[in-house]
């Protein structure tokens, strides 16, 4: 989630709360998701390149390097316009101007959905074969953790509207890892489990939505489950 660095003041918060309240949507259930008792990213994505023996790794959005420092990869790119990583530029400038490709790419920068589309999209354009895209800040559990401008201090945005855009795919295939906030997963192959979902335009999707389908829209998998498809086992 958004970490205290980018936060705005309380004051901007409250007054952004008070008119979602008044124009907003009006659904306030909650998912009960407990993330302490999972496993971080950092970890994870540690794992997975070990297990992959995987060389090159690509980071969009690194505030404070909380997460890129951990990671144990030879070859490390970090994206940021304002502060940790490697290149201090915004990651569609990154895009434009990118040779290279990577084993694993991690997405957790602009938490807004049109940005997390497209860097998703760009990513894909340079993932190695058997390579993997994650995407953090997946499963909001509140109403307030995904407005958008921000109105809360625990913030992940609507990035869990690209991943159900995503899962409408035909060509790529999209899961959700019930870990740290949400942890997208993209392959670049044939949806095993495509969603049948027709809309012209995913930015509409309301919470409530999210709320009564999430397991469907985000296809949640385990950790184990994780694992078992880097494996090629499921």
């Amino acid at each position: 989630m958004l970490l205290n660095q980018y936060i705005p003041s309380k004051s901007v918060l409250f007054f952004r709360r008070l008119k979602f309240y008044i124009f907003g949507e009006k659904f306030y259930k909650k998912l009960d998701y407990d993330w302490h008792k999972y496993s971080n990213r950092f970890d994870i994505i540690n794992k997975i390149i070990k297990y992959k023996n995987y060389n090159s790794y690509l980071e969009i959005g690194c505030q404070s390097d909380v997460n890129f420092e951990k990671i144990l990869a030879p070859n490390k790119i970090g994206v940021d316009p304002m502060d940790g990583g490697t290149h201090r530029m915004t990651s569609d400038d990154f895009f434009k101007d990118n040779q290279k490709r990577f084993d694993i790419i991690f997405i957790d920068g602009l938490h807004e959905y049109r940005q997390v589309l497209r860097d998703i999209k760009n990513s894909i354009k340079y993932l190695n074969e058997d390579g993997v895209i994650l995407i953090h800040d997946c499963l909001p559990s509140k109403i307030w953790h995904q407005t958008i401008p921000q109105t809360h201090s625990s913030w992940n945005g609507d990035v869990w509207k690209a991943i159900v855009e995503c899962r409408t795919f035909e060509n790529i295939d999209t899961y959700t890892c019930i870990a740290d906030h949400g942890l997208g997963v993209i392959f670049n192959r044939k949806n095993k489990n495509r969603l049948n979902l027709k809309l012209k335009n995913f930015k509409e999707l309301k919470f409530k939505d999210y709320f009564k389908r999430h397991k469907e829209f985000m296809n949640t998998i385990s950790e184990s489950d994780l694992f078992n498809l880097i494996e090629n086992k499921i």
